[in-house]
């Protein structure tokens, strides 16, 4: 299956969101590190920025006015 860099964006930022959620509570029930989560999230935050970023100029290639609506 292959997916469009908007939803393979999507997925990501929802994943940077749901990490947000979770983390904090595994965090408090020591089944994981600040630092290790602390790198997680800033990996995944980084997949989604780049994710985003190709999406966006994706997007921008066929928008011949760059977004002015």
């Amino acid at each position: 299956m292959t997916f469009t860099l908007e939803q393979l964006a999507t997925c990501a930022e929802r994943e940077v969101k749901q990490r947000r959620r979770v983390y904090s509570r595994w965090i408090e029930d020591h089944r994981m590190t600040q630092a290790f989560a602390d790198d997680q999230l800033a990996m995944m935050e980084q997949i989604a920025r780049d994710y985003r970023a190709k999406a966006d100029a994706e997007a921008a290639k066929g928008d011949l006015f760059g977004g002015a609506v």
